[in-house]
């Protein structure tokens, strides 16, 4: 079996492999106060169910308590089911919460003309390591067409002008309805989103930028860093909103650098940190270990 063969097919949405033992995961937030954790444990020991591993961060400034617990056990339950036998004891705490299973989640990936983070995701899907299946690549130009069919994607060609910008992002949201979308993943795709758009996608959308921002804008930022001489390049994936490139982060990479980096230097190197703070954010976000609050997050690695 070759790696490409071993990879889901596309435009399937898939069930996990079968186990001796069902998995899912508890993610909650709410007020700080004594008994949280003991219940959450009392309520999964009743229904048999074995902790693999349980993160926790109390928060004293928000004065909130953030929780991911993994648990396991031959229920015969669906997470649905468990979330609803669950919800007096979050009655009883305040909790926001939800019950996660194994269903891999769907990736819609749009690129425009650069393929580096595209690239690395295809290649870390194939490996098995990116937490979620990509299903189709979007693009508002052709040019990364033959490397997403090369790995046995579906490519959609929708171009964007600004006389067909609204048309454009309905057909978008479309393919997220018709292929059962879970995170739609902005692997450099260079078009600014409406904030209906963007409110459409709330919490389920992914863009990645270079980190000098707000500083050197436009077209040429590296080499606008080199002319300023700095010393640090870096990438953020943030979650998508309507203030642009301020979502809510989820990563950071920052790879030091000195004077020797001239810009095409300097852009291969932000080129490596935008894939690996991609790749993270996305596996993080597939695997629940991101908790929203507002304008921040909580990652549990």
């Amino acid at each position: 079996m070759t790696l490409l063969d071993s990879a889901v097919t596309p435009g399937i949405r898939t069930a996990p492999a079968e186990e001796a033992a069902p998995r899912f995961a508890l993610t909650l937030t709410c007020p700080q106060r004594p008994g949280i954790v003991h219940a959450v444990t009392s309520f999964l020991l009743q229904h048999g169910f074995n902790i693999d591993e349980h993160q926790q961060f109390d928060d004293p400034v928000r004065k909130t308590l953030y929780l991911r617990t993994a648990f396991s056990g031959r229920s015969t339950k669906s997470a649905a089911a468990l979330a609803d036998e669950f919800a007096e004891v979050a009655g009883n705490f305040s909790m926001s919460y939800q019950i996660h299973d194994q269903t891999r989640m769907r990736l819609l990936v749009m690129v425009s003309k650069a393929g580096h983070c595209l690239n690395d995701l295809i290649f870390r899907w194939r490996a098995g390591t990116l937490g979620g299946d990509i299903a189709l690549v979007a693009s508002n130009h052709e040019d990364l067409r033959p490397m997403a069919e090369a790995a046995g994607l579906p490519f959609v060609h929708i171009p964007v002008s600004p006389d067909t910008k609204q048309e454009a992002e309905e057909t978008l949201l479309r393919l997220v309805d018709e292929h059962e979308i879970d995170l739609v993943v902005l692997a450099r795709y260079m078009q600014i989103l409406s904030n209906d758009l963007c409110a459409a996608l709330e919490g389920r959308a992914i863009n990645i930028h270079h980190s000098f921002l707000p500083g050197f804008k436009g077209a040429r930022p590296y080499h606008q860093a080199y002319e300023r001489g700095v010393k640090l390049v870096g990438a953020t994936a943030h979650y998508v909103t309507a203030d642009l490139d301020e979502g809510p982060i989820i990563e950071q990479e920052v790879i030091r650098v000195d004077h020797t980096y001239h810009p095409s230097a300097l852009a291969t190197v932000g080129q490596d940190a935008e894939a690996l703070a991609l790749s993270r954010a996305v596996r993080w976000h597939c695997e629940h270990r991101v908790l929203l609050d507002g304008s921040s997050t909580v990652i549990f690695r």
